[in-house]
């Protein structure tokens, strides 16, 4: 057990409050005042919620980029005007009744892969600067851009119509909730999302996170990372100690220890410990973030 002051903490949230409520709740609860979370779960959703603590925010991008995975229902018949059970109802239909779960796994099956998916108008996506939620809820008139994202793999389809459930993989910036409407759209009946759990990002997984209600009790060491083992999704490359002092002063380096790889990010660890976020080209790594 400790009581984390760095790195990455997995948290189960629960359905209620937003993502920023379980920051501020951490911030009282551990003593911190630099919280933040990388990746939003909506109120109505539950599962994994990263919340990166103390020096390791400034990792929150490379943790929010990662692929999700979530157990998603989605409910046919019914429409909403933000696509999910929090939503006013728009329309309703009993076309469901026609249909059987073959044409429900085919509909679901072709959503799979690169796809151009439009956000919903209740979304953080930005319009302009100001995000679509804000303009709907102004009563504007809001027209987001489809944007290309990729549905790794839709399995587990379990049918109990009207009621969808299944798990899906997916890059991050796709919309689960957009998912469920445009799988209404395609079976001609309607549908809105009617429950969300996130159970993956990247390889960490819901099963390991502390529940947010239990962060007045000290944290299992499995629902805490280091800010090193968080990121062990990006090249990296080991530096040793002459090498970690140049990149903690903002300094370009050729490692010695091993080659860097040509990528953008690349993670710098001496002895395991993160030393610098940087880019990697022609054999010499230039740092943009240095954590020493």
């Amino acid at each position: 057990m400790n009581r984390p002051r760095d790195g990455v903490l997995l948290i189960d949230k629960p359905i209620g409050p937003t993502s920023h409520d379980i920051v501020r709740e951490a911030r009282a609860r551990l003593g911190l005042r630099r919280v933040g979370h990388a990746g939003t779960l909506d109120p109505f959703a539950s599962g994994l919620l990263l919340l990166c603590l103390g020096p390791s925010t400034r990792i929150s991008q490379y943790l929010s980029a990662m692929d999700k995975t979530y157990l998603a229902t989605a409910r046919l018949g019914v429409s909403t005007n933000t696509h999910d059970v929090d939503g006013d109802i728009v329309d309703d239909s009993s076309r469901w009744r026609e249909l059987d779960e073959r044409a429900v796994r085919d509909a679901l099956e072709a959503l799979q892969g690169t796809i151009l998916q439009v956000p919903p108008r209740y979304s953080a996506k930005k319009l302009q600067g100001t995000a679509a939620h804000r303009r709907s809820r102004r009563g504007e008139t809001v027209t987001l851009e489809p944007v290309p994202v990729e549905v790794y793999e839709i399995r587990e389809i379990r049918c109990a119509l009207p009621f969808v459930t299944f798990a899906v993989r997916c890059s991050s910036g796709t919309y689960v909730r957009a998912l469920a409407r445009d799988l209404g759209m395609a079976l001609g009946t309607g549908a809105h999302l009617a429950a969300l759990r996130r159970t993956l990002v990247g390889a960490m997984s819901v099963r390991d996170a502390v529940p947010a209600g239990e962060l007045h009790e000290e944290v299992p060491r499995a629902a805490h990372l280091p800010a090193a083992r968080a990121l062990a999704h990006l090249p990296a490359v080991r530096v040793g100690e002459e090498d970690a002092a140049r990149l903690a002063c903002g300094q370009a380096i050729q490692p010695t220890l091993e080659p860097v790889p040509d990528a953008d990010p690349v993670v710098a660890l001496e002895r395991g410990a993160l030393v610098a976020i940087g880019v990697g080209r022609g054999g010499v790594l230039r740092p943009r973030k240095v954590f020493r």
